[in-house]
C-alpha cells in the first residue's frame, strides 16, 4: 500500500467508509490512479475520478452524506481549487454579460432529457412532500403552496423570475386564473414553454431579469437566486421592488447553505452550474434591508432529498432511452454524481431550501403563515 492509498483510506475511515468494503456506501476502487487523483484534486478530483470510472459506489448518496457529515471535504485543499474563489472575488461571474451562460451550459442540453427525468409539469425545483408520496403530487403541492402563500386571486398579474419551462406560470394561470409573465435565460426552456402554454394567459420571455420594468401584483422567483451571485443580490432585490406594486407580495424560493461561500464546490462549478452560488440568510437579509419586510420564512430543505432521489429513479428507469438520445456513459456518471451528491448534501443538512415571503411596507395585522 503506497502513501496516497494509505492517506485516502485513513480519511474515509473517519467517515466510517471502507475501501472495497461490504456496505452499499463503501467505495469500490476500479483503478489505483484513484488515490492520487483524489489527493491532488480534492472534491474536483473525486468527482472527475467517478466520471472516469476509477471508482464506484452502490449508494453514492449515502457515501456523500457520510463524507459531508465527517467534514472530509475540508481535509484536502490543493491550491488549484482556490481558483474559483479568487475569480469570484475579482470578477462578477453573474454579470449581465455572463447571464446567459448558465442557460446554454445546463438548461439547454436538451428538453428530451429533462422530460424523462422530471414530472409531467417539468418542475426543476424542490417538491413539497408534506402530504405527498410521489414526485408528481409533491411538485403540484409545491406549486400550489407558492400560489397560496402569495394569495393569488383571479385577474392578478404575476411576474415569475427564472420561469424555467413555465411550470409555475402554467399552473398559476390554469388553477388561479391569473396573468403570468415569466423570464428565463434558456432558449430551450422558452421554446418549450411558449408552445405548451400558448393557450393560457402566459407570456414567457427570453430575457435577463434586470431588463424587466413593469408593474405586477405579485412576484415569485423559484430557483433563480442560486444563479444571481452575491455581487448582484442587492440589484436583484431592487429589480423585484421596482416591478412589485406597493401592496404586493414577493415569494423567494431558493436553495441556501450554512456557510458563506463565493462559489459552489469546484466540481459543480465546472460541470453543472458555472458561476452558481448558494446564499446564506445573512446575505439575503442584507440585500433586502430597507427594501422589503420579511413576513414569513419556511425551511423545507429536507424535502429536496426525496425530490432528487425521485429524479435519479426516473433517469435510471429511462436509461436506455437517454442513451439512445446521445447521452453517453460518462454523461450518465456525471449526472448520477450530481443528483445523488446533491441528495447526500441535503441529507447531511449542508443545504437548505428556504421559501420567504416579503412585503414592501408590512401587512396590516401581519401575515398568516401557510404550510
Amino acid at each position: 500500500m503506497n502513501k496516497a492509498e494509505s492517506t485516502v483510506r485513513g480519511l474515509l475511515a473517519k467517515a466510517g467508509i471502507e475501501i472495497n468494503g461490504p456496505n452499499d456506501y463503501d467505495l469500490q476502487v476500479n483503478d489505483r490512479q484513484f488515490y492520487q487523483r483524489v489527493l491532488s484534486g480534492g472534491p474536483l478530483g473525486l468527482g472527475e475520478a467517478y466520471m472516469d470510472g476509477l471508482w464506484d459506489c452502490a449508494a453514492l448518496d449515502d457515501f456523500i452524506y457520510r463524507v459531508l457529515r465527517a467534514d472530509l471535504e475540508h481535509s484536502i485543499s490543493p491550491l488549484k481549487l482556490l481558483l474559483p474563489v479568487v475569480q469570484a472575488k475579482l470578477v462578477n461571474l453573474q454579470s449581465k454579460g455572463r447571464a446567459f451562460r448558465i442557460g446554454e451550459h445546463h438548461y439547454d442540453i436538451g428538453n428530451d432529457l429533462y422530460q424523462l427525468m422530471l414530472d409531467p409539469r417539468m418542475v426543476y425545483t424542490c417538491g413539497y412532500w408534506k402530504d405527498a408520496d410521489n414526485l408528481n403530487d409533491a411538485q403540484e403541492a409545491k406549486l400550489d403552496l407558492v400560489c397560496r402563500k402569495v394569495g393569488l386571486e383571479p385577474g392578478m398579474r404575476v411576474l415569475d423570475l427564472g420561469c424555467g419551462w413555465g411550470s409555475f406560470a402554467g399552473f398559476a394561470a390554469e388553477r388561479y386564473d391569473v396573468e403570468v409573465v415569466g423570464v428565463t435565460v434558456s432558449k430551450e426552456q422558452i421554446e418549450y414553454g411558449q408552445q405548451r402554454y400558448k393557450d393560457l394567459n402566459v407570456d414567457l420571455r427570453f430575457q435577463d431579469y434586470r431588463d424587466v420594468d413593469e408593474q405586477f401584483d405579485r412576484v415569485v422567483s423559484i430557483g433563480i437566486l442560486e444563479h444571481v451571485g452575491p455581487k448582484n443580490y442587492a440589484t436583484f432585490m431592487e429589480v423585484v421592488s421596482r416591478n412589485l406594486k406597493d401592496d404586493g407580495l414577493y415569494l423567494l424560493h431558493t436553495i441556501g447553505t450554512n456557510t458563506k461561500a463565493l462559489s459552489v464546490d469546484p466540481w459543480t462549478n465546472k460541470y453543472i452550474f458555472p458561476g452558481g452560488v448558494l446564499p446564506v440568510l445573512q446575505q439575503i437579509d442584507a440585500a433586502t434591508e430597507g427594501v422589503f419586510i420579511l413576513e414569513d420564512l419556511h425551511n423545507i430543505g429536507t424535502h429536496y432529498d426525496p425530490t432528487l432521489m425521485a429524479w435519479m429513479a426516473n433517469v435510471d428507469a429511462h436509461r436506455d432511452e437517454i442513451r439512445a438520445l446521445g447521452y453517453d456513459e460518462r454523461f450518465y456518471r456525471m449526472w448520477r454524481y450530481y443528483l445523488l451528491g446533491a441528495a447526500g448534501s441535503d441529507r447531511a443538512r449542508r443545504n437548505q431550501l428556504w421559501q420567504m415571503v416579503f412585503s414592501k411596507k408590512g401587512l396590516d395585522g401581519g401575515y398568516a403563515s401557510i404550510r
